[in-house]
């Protein structure tokens, strides 16, 4: 047997509700008072500040030494070597000398470390951001022809131009991070949701999978950016395919078979395996002795890392010229850099429970690119396979990524020059592999169309437009696209006519359901969205629809025909009986005069100087055509209304004033409460549009339309016994 429950209360309109349960006043604070309080002081706020501020004191409090460390330790080595292989292989996307990629993958490290939330992220070179920092790059020092002029470039080599691009657009992209972080408007990478970030990684995926090309077949392209570049990039590779590098092109080959047969093991024995098997790494170790053995770079033509220096580089200052250059590209890598941290920081703090902060995130890559830039270091984020690296190893918190930027700088002061043979070709096949996930992506597109068209086409309009147009257009016009869709949703909301289910006091879509209660001459009308501004007049014509009648034709209709009964009274040639109006003359009735004024035909109907009031529904004389109305009452349910702006306030009153002019009764139910309070604020009501519309519940309206308009029938006493 199914479980009942059972209610008896009052019925209850809002106003009837208010009077008999006192409602609490609460005490609004104002600006001032949030002002001050902002600014007030004491030991638990400073406290609370610098917790805030230096995230790592809270960890490093309840650090468990002997449970931890060793697993840190482990981590820390893990991802150090993976970060150094990375480093080298993603500074190609960002065209610049490899080493450069290993001062990111160590000074924004030892930053987060103090002032990043995550415990488990790993910072360092993103792919995707490498290679927008790469566009930026070739767009202002091409690979053929002469830079853009800027002052700060004489006297420096392609390299030093390229690296000093690279780091000014880095510091500038820091520098809104922080901005944005201290601004606390860490909400702002909730505008990019998941659907949009799937099909603008995938179409990164594709525009680097195409920019290594050149390294695994060992082709000499020029860097280029700019709207339908990977077509470009194409057609030169593609110009030039007989010229391809034998040597390159097996070995990776033979890399990206090894490392894709490996990682799928990996994945495969995970919960075996006591670490994940580093096969980049050993790869990339084989490939250096192969390579130095043989002597690829001279014997075979293989472009190689070549010299690495010993050491880190002098601070650099920014060049303000390059801000100006680079600002339209600065902003979308802060927010995708940004978006991608907090997206991977939140799925692991989940995992292992605690709590991240977005804004101060923001803070700390804001912190980590500007004093990485400083050391020539390139944009930093986190790449999702790092990172998976430092969790699955069993890192616990970023001591684990204080070890690997450990790892990193012993690369760096002693060991560098060991990798000094490694093929290019090596680093381009390793990149292109660790691709599939973000290219396996694709495989959403039929769920998202099957689930979700808008959804769909968002992915896709990011994804083409990334791929044509480049990644930062192409990240502009999916916001748009996104945005678009929201609007179009709300914009153009669902409505539905609802009817009682038989026996219950539920109401639900009439199209819906077959045991379906509808009193005759009883509408409800609901709206699943906000009334705003665009969409009023979408929801007054639906309103029409759904009462199956235009109010304000028929009340013009009421008032011209009010005109004619009028005049057809005065000449004698009409007979108003108690069964209605009786036509006295044969001949044609004229068409009332001053028929322009609409005004007068908007107001509502005058019976004063009329023996008796009309009844519309009744017979009238053939020559007087009225629309009969069959609803005498509607009721709105606004459960799903969340506010109204002042447009929708103006078409919401005009709406309902035409209805109850032309004696439709009209209920507003489950309106909320602070929609309410601007109704009242701005003096919504008036003789015609009353407060006693409004009820509690649809069903305390429905029974109360019930008990007004009596309908003899089963169902009804099925109804009001509910």
């Amino acid at each position: 047997m199914m479980k009942q429950y059972v209610v008896t209360r009052p019925l209850y309109s809002e106003d009837a509700f208010a009077d008999v349960h006192e409602k609490i006043h609460r005490h609004h604070k104002t600006v001032r008072h949030h002002v001050k309080q902002y600014f007030t002081c004491d030991l638990k706020r400073a406290k609370n500040a610098a917790l805030s501020l230096l995230p790592f004191i809270g960890w490093m409090r309840i650090y468990q030494l002997k449970e931890w460390l060793l697993s840190d330790i482990v981590s820390g080595v893990s991802t150090g070597l993976v970060a150094v292989l990375q480093g080298l292989a993603y500074s190609l996307l960002a065209s610049l000398p490899p080493w450069y990629g290993l001062f990111t993958a160590f000074f924004p490290v030892i930053v987060y470390f103090f002032l990043g939330t995550s415990r488990h992220i790993s910072v360092g070179a993103f792919p995707v951001l490498s290679l927008m920092v790469g566009a930026v790059v070739t767009r202002l020092v091409p690979d053929e022809g002469p830079p853009v002029n800027i002052t700060g470039f004489e006297g420096l080599t392609s390299d030093e131009q390229r690296v000093m691009v690279a780091a000014s657009v880095t510091f500038l992209m820091g520098i809104m991070q922080l901005a944005m972080g201290l601004l606390q408007v860490g909400f702002i990478v909730m505008y990019l949701s998941d659907t949009l970030v799937s099909g603008f990684t995938t179409a990164a995926a594709v525009h680097i999978l195409v920019s290594q090309l050149k390294f695994v077949l060992g082709l000499v392209v020029p860097g280029l950016s700019g709207p339908l570049s990977i077509v470009y990039t194409l057609e030169k590779i593609f110009v030039q395919i007989e010229k391809t590098n034998v040597c390159d092109l097996v070995t990776s080959i033979l890399i990206m078979v090894v490392v894709f047969i490996v990682k799928e093991i990996n994945d495969r024995y995970k919960a075996k395996l006591p670490v994940p098997i580093p096969i980049e790494v050993i790869m990339t170790v084989i490939a250096c002795g192969v390579s130095y053995a043989f002597n690829f770079r001279v014997n075979y033509k293989v472009d190689v890392v070549g010299r690495i220096p010993v050491g880190y580089e002098s601070p650099m200052a920014p060049n303000m010229q390059i801000f100006g250059q680079t600002a339209v590209e600065a902003f979308p890598m802060a927010i995708v850099g940004f978006a991608v941290a907090f997206s991977v920081a939140k799925v692991y703090s989940v995992k292992h429970d605690y709590i991240i902060d977005g804004n101060q995130e923001l803070i700390a890559f804001g912190a980590s690119n500007i004093i990485g830039a400083a050391f020539k270091s390139f944009a930093a984020s986190t790449a999702l396979s790092r990172s998976a690296v430092q969790e699955s190893t069993g890192g616990k918190t970023q001591i684990a990524g204080l070890l690997s930027a450990l790892i990193v700088m012993v690369v760096t002061l002693a060991i560098g020059f060991l990798l000094e043979p490694l093929p290019k070709s090596v680093l381009g096949a390793v990149v292109i592999v660790n691709l599939k996930g973000m290219l396996m992506q694709i495989r959403e597109v039929p769920y998202l169309w099957r689930r979700d068209r808008p959804d769909c086409v968002v992915w896709l309009v990011t994804c083409l437009a990334s791929i044509l147009l480049g990644l930062d257009l192409g990240l502009a016009v999916g916001l748009g696209m996104e945005l678009l869709t929201v609007v179009f949703r709300a914009q153009f909301p669902r409505c539905s006519v609802l009817a009682n289910i038989t026996g219950t006091d539920i109401y639900k879509d009439r199209k819906d359901y077959m045991s379906i209660y509808e009193p005759e001459g009883v509408k409800i009308f609901r709206i699943p969205s906000p009334i705003f501004f665009a969409n009023i007049d979408f929801f007054r014509g639906k309103l029409v629809e759904a009462v199956g009648f235009n109010p304000l034709r028929v009340l013009r209709k009421r008032n011209k025909a009010l005109r004619t009964i009028r005049k057809l009274l005065k000449k004698g040639e009409l007979q108003m009986t108690s069964k209605g109006l009786l036509l006295t003359s044969s001949g044609p009735i004229e068409e009332s005069e001053d028929e322009s004024n609409m005004e007068e035909l908007d107001q509502p109907t005058d019976f004063k100087d009329l023996p008796v009031q009309v009844n519309w529904n009744s017979e009238l004389p053939a020559n007087i055509q009225v629309p009969r109305v069959d609803v005498h009452s509607l009721i709105l349910d606004f459960s799903a209304v969340s506010f109204l702006d002042i447009s929708a306030l103006k078409g919401l009153k005009a709406a309902l004033k035409e209805l109850i002019r032309v004696e439709v009764e009209v209920y507003i139910v489950a309106c909320d409460v602070y929609i309410q309070k601007k109704l009242h604020s701005c003096m919504f009501f008036d003789d015609e549009v009353k407060s006693s519309m409004f009820f509690l519940t649809l069903h305390d309206a429905m029974l109360h339309i019930l008990e007004k308009h009596p309908v003899n029938s089963e169902n009804t006493k099925v109804c009001e016994k509910v």
